[in-house]
């Protein structure tokens, strides 16, 4: 039976890949930086993969501590390195989000090229494509062909270098170690919640559901199905061909006020949010260094991106971007984490 390593074994990804791994016959060891985090991978694989709790280990393991993971990756045939610092909004600092991420990424290829580890299937992300190459204004289509320009990019932010450089580095340790890695690259993540513990990407949908999120920005984004992410992860590890590949998971492009739409005609007794607001506010706040800097990017245009090849790798269709908005906002809803107006 081949045993897996999944970092960042709570996150809402993660949690996904490793039920997917479980129910198809997988050994998962799951790190996590806190024993805290492990009732609620267990209350997931409830829901996920029953029964199979008997192939489920978890381990302590900090992305930026050598602790654990040499026991981390004993006896394992593969990584899946899904683990990644978010934040809801732009850090004071951004080396909380950009260490991880660089960092770790280089902790965990290099203890898993120590244990003789060499395939890797790596979560990436759309931040590490479709940045920098001077659209600014319409609408455009990136391939994978497409890698992210920092020092090109009106307004950097955390995430997006983070995420960038330590793609950067995974490919170069690889190359450099003869490791067989894939990258797999979200929109935003949408789908299901798996337990109460959830990701920042549902945030938006529980928030225009329960009209929390008082106004809405004027963009929109490339959606990813969380099971099709997932799927994706075990396709890849699969099939050789996907070594040395980058795979779009994406799905397609979807305005925040379309997602408002989906949500208002099925759950018509919720408050949803009704109001935008005006491009020249958002760029004013992040001017100023608010929260809209993550955002600002992609103000006044659009970001298409061409998932055709990760949907060939899943063999399969995504799900729909309405199937992502409505399990998202079913499963907060029974989770409590969204409650109707009294």
């Amino acid at each position: 039976m081949e045993k897996i390593v999944v970092t960042g074994a709570s996150g809402f990804v993660a949690k996904h890949v490793i039920g997917q791994l479980l129910n198809a016959g997988y050994a998962v060891r799951g790190t996590v930086r806190s024993r805290a985090k492990v009732a609620s991978i267990q209350t997931a694989m409830d829901t996920l993969a029953p029964g199979t709790e008997h192939r489920l280990e978890l381990v302590e393991a900090d992305l930026l501590d050598d602790a654990g993971w040499v026991e981390a990756m004993q006896d394992a045939q593969a990584v899946m390195h899904v683990a990644a610092a978010i934040t809801a909004v732009e850090p004071k600092d951004p080396a909380t989000v950009i260490r991880p991420a660089v960092e770790g990424t280089e902790r965990v290829l290099r203890f898993a090229h120590a244990e003789g580890i060499a395939r890797v299937v790596m979560t990436s992300s759309i931040a590490t494509v479709g940045y920098g190459h001077g659209h600014d204004t319409g609408q455009r289509t990136y391939t994978e062909e497409h890698f992210t320009d920092l020092a090109a990019m009106r307004r950097p932010w955390a995430y997006c270098i983070g995420k960038t450089r330590a793609e950067q580095a995974a490919w170069a340790f690889a190359s450099g170690r003869g490791m067989a890695l894939t990258t797999i690259h979200p929109g935003m993540i949408l789908g299901p919640a798996t337990d109460a513990e959830t990701s920042i990407s549902l945030s938006l949908v529980g928030g225009l559901l329960d009209g929390s999120t008082p106004a809405m920005p004027r963009i929109g984004f490339a959606v990813s199905d969380v099971r099709d992410v997932a799927a994706m992860h075990l396709a890849a590890l699969r099939q050789p061909d996907s070594i040395g590949q980058r795979y779009l998971a994406t799905g397609p492009y979807l305005r925040f006020a379309a997602v408002a739409d989906i949500l208002r005609q099925n759950y018509a007794d919720y408050p949803i949010t009704l109001r935008s607001v005006p491009d020249w506010l958002m760029r004013l706040i992040a001017a100023f260094g608010g929260p809209t800097r993550q955002i600002v990017n992609d103000i006044g245009n659009e970001k298409h991106f061409d998932g055709s090849k990760g949907e060939r790798l899943l063999g399969r269709p995504y799900h729909t971007p309405e199937e992502a908005v409505l399990s998202a906002a079913e499963s907060l809803i029974r989770h409590g984490l969204v409650r109707p107006r009294s």
